[in-house]
């Protein structure tokens, strides 16, 4: 999982198409079921470090693709 920090976006919605999953919406078209990871996204941002420079995608990416319900999961 990827964050991105609402207060640096300027909402260009380049990173839309760059996501594998399609787990980035702009704020108008998210999906209701989507809306509670706004807050998360938000919260997350301040904490975790930003990312300069691109790496590979860790080696079980595929696996959690397709998989829903993962938040149980996530380490803060």
């Amino acid at each position: 999982m990827l964050v991105i920090d609402p207060e640096e976006c300027i909402d260009c919605s380049l990173c839309e198409p760059e996501c594998p999953v399609t787990a980035i919406y702009a704020e108008d078209d998210m999906p209701e079921d989507q809306h509670e990871f706004l807050e998360l996204n938000a919260e997350l941002s301040l904490i975790w470090p930003v990312i300069s420079t691109m790496v590979e995608a860790p080696p079980d990416a595929a696996e959690w693709e397709e998989v829903k319900e993962k938040r149980q999961y996530l380490e803060r």
